[in-house]
């Protein structure tokens, strides 16, 4: 894009900001995850019915990951330039909203918000029956303290691959602008969901997967350390916050989520991990942080607020920087 849009890429981002916010994914709306998990789901049917070996399977995985990657980015860029051609105004609506539904904030808080309301009126089966909806692992004889576990584990998680992930890639858009932020931030969305439909190490993805999951490693490394950082400077406790990390997060298989979830577990005060059941069969996860205080849902509204608070600082960041470029480009214009 030109140098002269460069306003209309941060506009855009504090609109998509603001849509989140408001608005979040509603249901059955158009979503363009929805789209790269139909595209995902009819290439991996191909795949297991046409090829069998391993090394062509992860051959295989390769091109679906970067295919998918270079297709959404291709796509958010396409739309972009189209719709701003036609008119500004309509760029800048297209560019909010796609980008708008890269971020999860509004949902990741709805989806918490939607298990505690029948938890706290005492409605055990309904609280079980509305996190099924939101995570993997088996819910039908979770305990109380169970579901508020597994809750603040999905908000912990969740807070990079669907807050500060994409925002993160969003503001590095604005850095190029030759791309600007919707693509980029389409490109990790793809990353992320091919993450979660076939990035896993059981059959029938472990070869398929493997690059999936480790692109999407790559990816989220660096937010996902900036995230830990910011959300210790917030709480005013980044030292005790990183050291708690360095204890435990490293345990955790992924290089990623045990670095959030230890974060947000040291924070609080509260452990996080032990044993899950996925379709009866028991999955042990490292014990993140210290059993100080128990988790309750005041605890997990205090990890949604955290999420915020992570989410406009960088925006305030961001601002900032614009700030600085504007002022440099009119100071060295009016030299000019």
């Amino acid at each position: 894009m030109p140098s002269a849009q460069f306003p209309i890429s941060h506009t855009v981002l504090l609109l998509a900001a603001f849509l989140d916010y408001l608005v979040g994914d509603p249901w059955g709306w158009p979503h363009p995850v929805r789209v790269m998990g139909w595209a995902i789901n009819r290439y991996t049917q191909l795949i297991f019915k046409t090829c069998n070996r391993p090394r062509t399977r992860r051959f295989a995985g390769a091109v679906l990951a970067t295919g998918l990657l270079a297709v959404s980015g291709a796509a958010g860029w396409l739309i972009a330039a189209v719709s701003y051609r036609l008119s500004p105004v309509l760029g800048v609506a297209a560019q909010s909203v796609l980008l708008a539904s890269c971020f999860a904030g509004r949902s990741l808080r709805s989806a918490a918000l939607d298990v505690l309301q029948p938890l706290e009126a005492g409605d055990l089966p309904a609280a079980r029956g509305r996190l099924s909806l939101y995570v993997g692992r088996d819910t039908e004889n979770l305990s109380e303290p169970e579901i508020l576990r597994a809750v603040l584990e999905t908000v912990s998680e969740n807070a990079v691959d669907g807050v500060t992930g994409p925002l993160f890639y969003a503001i590095l858009g604005l850095l190029v602008p030759a791309l600007g932020s919707v693509p980029l931030a389409l490109a990790y969305k793809a990353a992320s969901t091919l993450d979660s439909m076939v990035g896993y190490r059981e059959e029938p993805f472990t070869h398929l997967g493997w690059f999936s999951a480790k692109m999407e490693d790559a990816l989220t490394w660096l937010p996902c350390r900036l995230t830990v950082i910011t959300l210790g400077l917030i709480s005013g406790k980044l030292g005790y916050v990183w050291q708690v990390c360095r204890r435990d997060a490293i345990k955790d298989p992924s290089p990623n989520s045990g670095w959030s979830e230890c974060a947000c577990a040291a924070i609080l005060g509260v452990q996080l991990g032990g044993t899950n059941y996925y379709r009866g069969v028991a999955k042990h996860k490292p014990l993140l942080g210290d059993d100080i205080n128990p988790i309750t849902p005041a605890v997990i509204r205090q990890a949604l607020r955290l999420n915020r608070w992570c989410f406009l600082s960088w925006l305030g960041v961001a601002a900032v920087g614009w700030g600085l470029v504007a002022i440099l480009d009119f100071g060295f214009g009016i030299l000019d």
